[in-house]
């Protein structure tokens, strides 16, 4: 990981409807776009740290739809140790390497949308900063009690997480 603290620092807040977050990598914006786009690479990083995801399926166009499954794998996680989350994207617009949008769904491990938890269409930039990228990644929910539960269900912590195996990944990928 980088020691750069300013670089690895994520920045969260909600405005309105939306989640926004947002933090700085060390990799060229072409490489951070790459590995939202490929399921290999999605597989390697994608979920907190102590889960793993398979990738089912992904047809990164728009209009194509992603089908993931995470199960933690992490014993010292207690209750969440074996735990599955299922989820489905649905991609509606893709300017690579700038942006992409899609809406986010909660599944269960049949890749059924689960009514009672929210939706979320997550608009992602991916900005050139010097030689940097800087991911703006706002979820726009539909009411504010759905903005409460995923914040309140860790939704940051997670992507924290995630960021940091992100970052990690993009290290090894420049080393290589």
């Amino acid at each position: 990981m980088s020691g750069n603290k300013a670089l690895n620092k994520l920045v969260s807040r909600v405005e309105g409807l939306e989640l926004i977050i947002e933090r700085v990598f060390d990799a060229p914006r072409d490489l951070v776009f790459s590995v939202f786009s490929d399921p290999v690479h999605l597989a390697a990083w994608w979920g907190p740290k102590g889960w793993e995801t398979e990738v089912h399926e992904l047809d990164f166009n728009e209009d194509g739809v992603w089908l993931y499954c995470m199960t933690c794998v992490d014993k010292n996680q207690g209750d969440f140790f074996g735990m599955k989350s299922c989820g489905k994207a649905v991609y509606h617009e893709i300017i690579v390497p700038e942006k992409i949008v899609y809406t986010d769904f909660f599944t269960d491990t049949e890749y059924n949308v689960l009514p009672e938890m929210p939706e979320m269409v997550i608009t992602m930039e991916f900005i050139e900063e010097e030689g940097k990228t800087k991911i703006i990644s706002r979820s726009k929910f539909s009411t504010a009690e759905a903005v409460k539960k995923v914040v309140d269900m860790g939704a940051v912590q997670g992507v924290s997480s995630q960021y940091e195996r992100l970052d990690d990944y993009l290290s090894e990928l420049q080393s290589k």
